[in-house]
Formats: C-alpha cells, sequence, structure tokens
C-alpha cells in the first residue's frame, strides 16, 4: 500500500540535548547555514586586494546585486547604510532554502516556522525603532496610517485599514509567504520521490514501473523549479524588509 508523505516530514526528534534544551536537525541546519554564510563572505572579504581574486569577486558581485537591485530601489542612497543586515538576510534565507536540496540535510531550513517568524520579528522590530526614532511614537504611526491628500472623512475609513495592513498583517504575511512556500516544495518533492522509490524500488510493477518512472520525472522537474523558488523567496523577503525599513525612515518616500 502506497502511504504518501506528510507532515511528519516537518516533526523531529532531538539529535541531542544540551542540558534542558533539545537539540532538532532543523536547529543544527540553522547554524550550519549562519556558518556557511559567514565563512563565504569571511573568505571574500578578510584580505580584500586591488585586484580581486576569484572569492573576492564573487563577494562583490552579491554585495553590489543586493546594493542595487534591493537596497537602493528601495531605500535610495540610505540603502548603503543598511547593506549588513539586507545581505545577511538574503544570503542566510537563500542558503537555508537551499538545505533542501543538500544530500544529507535535504530539509529547507525556512520551512521550520520558527525560522521566518524569527527573520520577520527581527525586522518588525526595527521598523519600529527606526520610525520612532525618525518621527515619534505619534508621527511615526500617523504618517504610516494616514496618507497624505486624503480628506478627514477618508483617513478615518483608510486609517483603521492601514494600521491593520502595516502594523499587524505585513509582519504576518511576511513570515507566512517564506514558510508556506518552503512547506509546499518540500512536500511536493518529497511526494514525487516516494511515488518513485515506491512503485521503482519497493512494490515494481508492469502497471506501477510506469507510474514509479513518472513520479522520478517530476521529481527533477520541481526540484528545478525549487531551486528557482527558493531564490525568489529570498529576494521578495529581503526586498519587503528594504522596504519596511525605508518606509519606516520616510513613509512618503
Amino acid at each position: 500500500m502506497f502511504d504518501p508523505p506528510g507532515l511528519g516530514l516537518f516533526e523531529w526528534r532531538p539529535l541531542f540535548h544540551v542540558g534542558p534544551v533539545a537539540v532538532h536537525k532543523p536547529m543544527v541546519l540553522c547554524l550550519l547555514t549562519t556558518a556557511v554564510v559567514v565563512g563565504l563572505f569571511w573568505a571574500a572579504f578578510a584580505r580584500p586586494a586591488v585586484v580581486p581574486g576569484r572569492m573576492q569577486s564573487l563577494g562583490e558581485y552579491a554585495y553590489g546585486f543586493v546594493r542595487d537591485q534591493i537596497a537602493r530601489p528601495m531605500m535610495g542612497e540610505r540603502g548603503d547604510r543598511w547593506m549588513g543586515l539586507l545581505l545577511s538576510l538574503f544570503f542566510f534565507i537563500w542558503t537555508a532554502n537551499l538545505m533542501a536540496v543538500v544530500p544529507l540535510a535535504q530539509f529547507p531550513v525556512t520551512g521550520h516556522i520558527a525560522v521566518p517568524a524569527v527573520l520577520a520579528g527581527l525586522v518588525y522590530l526595527i521598523m519600529w525603532v527606526v520610525g520612532v526614532r525618525t518621527h515619534g511614537l505619534i508621527g511615526f504611526v500617523r504618517h504610516a496610517t494616514c496618507p497624505p491628500g486624503l480628506s478627514r472623512a477618508e483617513t478615518a475609513l483608510v486609517a483603521p485599514l492601514e494600521f491593520l495592513s502595516v502594523f499587524i498583517l505585513r509582519p504576518f504575511t511576511h513570515a507566512v509567504r517564506l514558510f508556506a512556500t518552503m512547506f509546499a516544495g518540500h512536500l511536493l518533492v518529497a511526494l514525487f520521490a516516494t511515488v518513485g522509490h515506491h512503485f521503482l524500488i519497493e512494490k515494481p510493477t508492469p502497471l506501477g514501473v510506469p507510474v514509479g518512472i513518472t513520479g522520478v520525472a517530476f521529481t527533477i522537474v520541481v526540484t528545478a523549479l525549487e531551486l528557482f523558488v527558493q531564490a525568489v523567496q529570498a529576494y521578495v523577503f529581503t526586498l519587503i524588509a528594504a522596504y519596511s525599513i525605508g518606509d519606516a525612515l520616510d513613509p512618503a518616500h
């Protein structure tokens, strides 16, 4: 009997304990992701040279991409000051997503809701700190919820909706968009891979073999699509982070 994969893919038994803390596979992969990103940029910029080597050139290209495609379009020239955060966000999320296709890892770190929630919460906290520091508490809330050029009646109607959108729904959707995409993609790849394994390895039959071959083919296609989606989701998450912080600096920008 074919047993399709389900939510058990996202339930992990502790690998070991550090005192009272249970360490699970997603936690280990999160630390590994951090180590990979830090290691790559350390290798690229630890000893910068006038004539860059291969790693430095790659690092400079990565920096330029985030600056020119995310930071400056969303925040203007002020985006350069936020490159440390945005660069880290983009490559941490991208690398965390890629863990889904790394042998032995085979799990997207951002497919665990805690990771996108913490990242979105960090952006949300920064947005509040920057907005209040720049405009004051009342000024920040007013400019974020009251678009200019509206009458009092229109403002009374729009302001509650803007408050709900900016301060409640935005951080929620910021986290859930990334989580849901990685969750669904991982589940879909697992489904087709299980179909291929079941009908080709476990219980091959004349009628089942074509189904198994189709499962393997779809596994390859969906994995290739997932690689594209992983990069897009890292880009979208970082883009929204840049927009949120830029909006807090200048809601009318």
